[in-house]
């Protein structure tokens, strides 16, 4: 299967995944949200590492092979998961704070920066058109302050928003980190998406413990939308790791693609939570759209 159509799927569930996010957070404690969703996916893999530890041979499909890797690998996926759970404690606090129809968009803007480092790191040549790519998604990120504006939110003094630049640029170096598992230590699919779940666990209990210390946390309220973020994140991970897996697959074009999501969950933000739309809002997602095809 082409490594370019899964990560349009895996896109599409990325957008759902960001709306059952909203749907969680708001009016909500963050650090417990994103807890119960990281326990989510780890949980959907711990069955199938005792599987694949005491019976492979017994095992529904080749891919749910969980394999024992080295404590060098380990320590790898440890760092990985310390970096995506800095960015998902980043990007939560700031989607709690700003709409929907705003803050993913901010977030699509991700291709710009791992484009950057992987001309540093990995020496892949953009074309022509895929530096007007960049140079459109960037337009358009600053045609969202604009729109931003109208409904209060000042970009240069946003704390809000600053999370989510911060949350962004995270979430790029791990795109990057990603290739390097996969391409350049061998590791598979599965062995990245199984062990960097569980470790993500273990990575957010010190922030949840923080939480807890407190007293003037706000109050916790379980909601359905919760395991769906960690279900919802679990299968897009799937689909992204096998396309990036491939051998002719390229992180510059795989992480603009991946980042169309934002239609889906400014879609759905609009639609469904009644956040408001404004004509400025429209043509900067229509701006990253245009922006992401330059990229492809």
């Amino acid at each position: 299967m082409s490594w370019l159509f899964l990560t349009v799927c895996s896109s599409a569930l990325l957008g759902l995944y960001d709306f059952f996010k909203k749907l969680a957070v708001r009016g909500n404690a963050v650090l417990p949200v994103l807890f119960g969703g990281i326990c989510a996916g780890g949980l959907a893999w711990l069955p199938f590492v005792f599987w694949s530890a005491l019976s492979p041979e017994s095992l529904p499909h080749p891919s749910l092979h969980v394999t024992a890797i080295s404590a060098q690998e380990h320590g790898l996926l440890l760092i990985k998961s310390l970096i995506v759970v800095a960015s998902w404690i980043f990007g939560y606090i700031g989607l709690k704070e700003l709409p929907l129809s705003i803050a993913t968009p901010i977030r699509a803007t991700s291709p710009v920066w791992t484009i950057a480092f992987a001309l540093l790191i990995f020496s892949e040549s953009p074309s022509m058109r895929q530096w007007s790519g960049v140079a459109v998604i960037l337009a358009s990120f600053f045609l969202f302050s604009f729109a931003g504006r109208k409904e209060g939110i000042h970009f240069h003094r946003s704390k809000a928003v600053y999370l989510i630049i911060a949350a962004t640029l995270l979430g790029a170096s791990s795109s990057l980190f990603d290739k390097y598992l996969l391409q350049s230590v061998g590791l598979n699919p599965t062995e990245v998406q199984a062990w960097f779940s569980l470790y993500s666990v273990l990575a957010m209990l010190p922030a949840l413990w923080w939480w807890r210390s407190r007293t003037d946390r706000q109050v916790f309220q379980f909601r359905w939308s919760i395991p769906a973020i960690g279900l919802t994140l679990l299968a897009a991970d799937w689909l992204y790791f096998t396309a990036i897996a491939a051998p002719d697959a390229l992180i510059s074009i795989i992480a603009p693609v991946r980042r169309a999501a934002t239609v889906v969950s400014f879609t759905l933000g609009i639609l469904l939570l009644k956040e408001p739309f404004r004509v400025s809002k429209g043509l900067a997602v229509l701006g990253i759209l245009v922006g992401v095809f330059l990229l492809a």
